[in-house]
């Protein structure tokens, strides 16, 4: 042990018996030798003959480096879980530990019930190891396919959000978290430690955080691996932890060192959540925390041809990479498996012997069982859904009432929140938002519950106190990692917030819905809450902040990933939104975006005609255009003017009145779409329009001019594959901004109602009488534009004060 590894504080004793340690590292023995098995055998996987060169796989794949401490720290947890009873569900961080949570998947029994061609047989052990990272079997990392996981793992540093989610809401739940070194150098994971301050020991669970310092990435040291124990556990307890630290290289007496640090944060956590469930007053508690600091690739080969591995960056992935073509190499390998004994776990039918059997927790209470994780006996209670007609606005008329968009959202998340509270102060529905929910108009959810605190509460604070249930930090990264946790987990929620600093947290949304779209696939694997994102504060109107504040990245992002996971909403109005919010909260498995705006809008549909219009997906305005109505649809129009978005949809409004206006006798379309992938070919996406229903909105021969929210380059490659693509020419959001009026971000990105007339004149079929007037007062009244906002700081009167007007005269 070097001089950082010397445990400063902890549980080592030199006392700790081990006797009745002895099954459990056997149990942990057999659970290394089946993880370095996974990685490199294809064949002969209780080595019952010597090892030859064709019984190795030809491409080695996989991370040994992390495995031992998951391998151990799941033997400990089944201890602890045999001792107390208590519902545990593992979020492994160093998900590169794929074979190690594997191999506790497949000792639990769990595997083999999920996958019945994977048994606890000789043929089974074949199956299990040969599918490691091999084509057509498993990845090598801690995917949906394992039983009992929540979360992938590896670098990106977002299991312990996942895991602070899942404990949101459900007092009975323990949730163990390996936190790997490198891991802890990411951003997410860095804004994760603190978590104290959120969690309510009255009516959440606990997460109990195993900080594994193993020293190394894949080829460098990592910082806390070279950092000192004092100043980790400094460190922790600065974010609100009380550490303890396991080190040493000795396996036993780290097994029971391990072992004891564990029963005692048990018993600290159960004595905080019985102080507070039972109204003792208590400051704001300290949770435990475990810093575990063993080598890395322990147990493993200490040299490689002279050069050491055990403890050091090169035992990362596979320790020993030639076996297959050097008999030195295979001898080592064949030495390391003998040293686990395979023989003493695994009897001749190739079953975990009967003493190691025992181990495994009962039924429900085995990790990789876990009924939060979608084990046997997973469940998810609908949400009692308010009805939307207590919410929706009064629209006697489209385009001359004006109301903040989503502020009819924020009372029906008000509503919802009643409904789903419990008398513990939790429930089955939690909103997350950067420090924004008040500014994105939601602050109705606020006459009901709180934001969440477990610091103090200070005079002149509104809303705050340990039992709400609006998560607010200004995080993205914590928001929206959170909610992974809390749907993953059976639960529902949404996640608001401002539509530039989406991006943020764009990694996350991307590896959850990959998630999402393997997670079909594998069977025990039942459907999960959605999760949704409402993007406001968007690209149009926050013209008051700036050009920072202005991006519609998110939608860029989204819109290529799985078709059978993934939705992007794009509602025109208050009541369309309402019922997207309803479609969203009630779907599974499917990442949705709704893209609207908070401030004050011209709205359009009453509730009826916004459910019409979000079933089709898309609709025609017939009421906004000037077809005949007993014309053919697919063949009637000179242009179609076609909406994606709430401004947008203005835009094409004004730019359709300009039109019936100037040039009556030119046939002109007006479609709003709301469900932005039905746009995709069929086949390419199970909401996209068919080629009769498509044809019905655009013909399948006249010019459309769209008006998009976002960059106007991520339409195009959603049509390919629809009739003469080149026939539409989209305008949206080009990167021009600042701090300026509305109408001038909407002159500036070319997508004004005067450049959308200009457009729809050039693509017409026909040149009608009057079109070059019209041109000409469209180029006069953005040279007005021009000189107006400079001038007087606002928006021409006829461009502020317009609203929609059905005259034909």
């Amino acid at each position: 042990m070097t001089a950082l590894e010397a445990p400063t504080t902890g549980t080592a004793r030199e006392d700790v018996p081990t006797g009745d340690l002895a099954p459990d590292l056997r149990w942990w023995a057999a659970a290394n030798y089946l993880t370095a098995a996974q990685i490199y055998l294809r064949a002969n996987p209780l080595l019952r003959e010597p090892l030859r060169p064709e019984q190795i796989k030809p491409r080695l794949l996989g991370h040994w480096g992390t495995s031992p401490g998951l391998t151990m720290l799941y033997a400990l947890l089944n201890r602890l879980i045999r001792r107390t009873g208590q519902e545990v569900l593992l979020v492994t961080g160093p998900g590169h530990g794929g074979p190690a949570v594997l191999a506790g998947a497949y000792l639990d029994g769990t595997y083999s019930e999920v996958h019945p061609g994977v048994s606890q047989d000789l043929a089974g052990l074949t199956r299990l190891v040969r599918q490691f990272s091999t084509p057509g079997g498993v990845s090598s990392h801690a995917g949906p396919h394992i039983p009992g996981g929540i979360h992938e793992g590896g670098e990106l540093g977002y299991a312990l959000l996942h895991a602070a989610g899942a404990a949101f809401d459900d007092p009975d739940l323990l949730v163990a978290c390996v936190v790997g070194d490198g891991e802890a150098e990411t951003g997410p994971l860095a804004a994760s430690w603190r978590l104290p301050a959120f969690l309510d020991p009255r009516r959440d669970g606990a997460v109990l955080p195993v900080l594994h310092v193993n020293g190394y990435k894949i080829s460098g040291p990592t910082v806390l691996g070279r950092s000192s124990d004092e100043d980790v556990c400094g460190y922790l307890r600065s974010q609100g932890w009380d550490p303890v630290v396991v080190a040493g290289d000795d396996p036993p007496r780290v097994f029971a060192d391990l072992d004891a640090a564990l029963a005692d944060a048990y018993a600290r956590i159960r004595a905080i959540q019985d102080a507070a469930r039972s109204g003792r007053a208590q400051d704001t508690p300290r949770w435990p925390a475990v810093v575990l600091r063993t080598p890395k690739g322990w147990t493993g080969p200490h040299t490689v041809d002279g050069v050491p591995v055990e403890g050091t960056f090169r035992a990362h992935q596979v320790p020993l990479a030639g076996v297959r073509e050097n008999p030195e190499h295979l001898a080592q390998l064949e030495a390391w498996l003998r040293s686990y004994r395979p023989e003493d776990c695994f009897d001749a039918d190739g079953r975990l012997v009967p003493e190691l059997a025992a181990l495994t927790p009962r039924d429900d209470l085995r990790i990789s069982a876990s009924p939060r994780a979608g084990g046997p006996h997973y469940r998810v209670r609908p949400l009692p859904l308010p009805d939307l007609a207590d919410h929706a606005l009064a629209v006697p008329s489209p385009g001359v009432v004006q109301h903040e968009t989503t502020r009819p959202l924020g009372t029906y998340l008000r509503d919802l929140f009643v409904r789903t509270a419990r008398a513990d102060g939790g429930g089955d529905f939690r909103l997350f938002s950067p420090d924004e929910t008040n500014s994105n108009r939601l602050g109705a959810v606020f006459e009901v519950t709180e934001r969440v605190t477990s610091l103090p509460v200070l005079p002149g604070d509104e809303a705050l106190g340990p039992h709400g249930r609006v998560m607010e930090v200004l995080s993205e990264h914590l928001c929206e990692g959170w909610l992974e946790g809390y749907t993953l987990t059976g639960r529902h929620g949404l996640f608001a917030t401002y539509e530039a600093f989406a991006m943020v947290s764009a990694s996350m949304v991307v590896q959850h819905a990959k998630w999402l779209q393997q997670s079909v696939l594998e069977p025990g694997r039942p459907p999960v809450p959605s999760l949704n994102v409402l993007l406001t504060s968007t690209t149009w109107r926050n013209d008051h902040n700036g050009f920072s504040h202005q991006g519609p990245g998110l939608i860029d992002t989204v819109a290529p990933l799985s078709p059978d996971v993934t939705r992007i909403w794009f509602p025109p109005d208050a009541n369309t939104t309402l019922v997207v919010a309803e479609e969203c909260l009630r779907s599974r498995n499917r990442v949705n975006l709704v893209v609207v705006d908070k401030q004050r809008h011209l709205q359009f549909l009453d509730l009826e005609q916004a459910r019409t219009l979000v079933s089709a997906g898309g609709a025609v305005w017939e009421w906004a255009g000037t077809e005949e109505p007993d014309r053919a649809r697919t063949d009637s129009p000179d242009v179609v003017l076609a909406a994606i978005g709430d401004v947008p949809t203005m835009e094409v409004l004004a730019a359709a009145q300009l039109m019936r206006e100037h040039v009556p006798h030119l046939r002109v379309r007006v479609v709003d779409v709301v469900d932005l992938l039905g746009l995709l070919p069929p086949g390419e996406h199970p909401a996209a329009f068919s080629p009769e229903r498509f044809a019905d909105l655009f013909t399948d021969t006249a010019d459309v001019v769209v008006a998009f929210h976002g960059h106007p380059r991520a339409i195009h490659p959603l049509l390919h594959g629809r009739p003469d693509v080149d026939r539409f020419h989209v305008r949206g959001f080009t990167e021009h901004g600042t701090t300026t009026t509305p109408f001038d971000m909407v002159v500036l990105n070319r997508m004004s109602r005067y450049d959308l007339v200009l457009e729809a004149l050039r693509r017409s079929r026909r040149v009608p009488e009057g079109g070059d007037g019209l041109a000409r007062l469209c180029h006069e009244q953005l040279g007005r534009h021009r000189e107006h906002v400079v001038e007087a700081l606002e928006d021409l009167p006829e461009v502020r004060d317009w609203t929609w007007s059905s005259d034909r005269s």
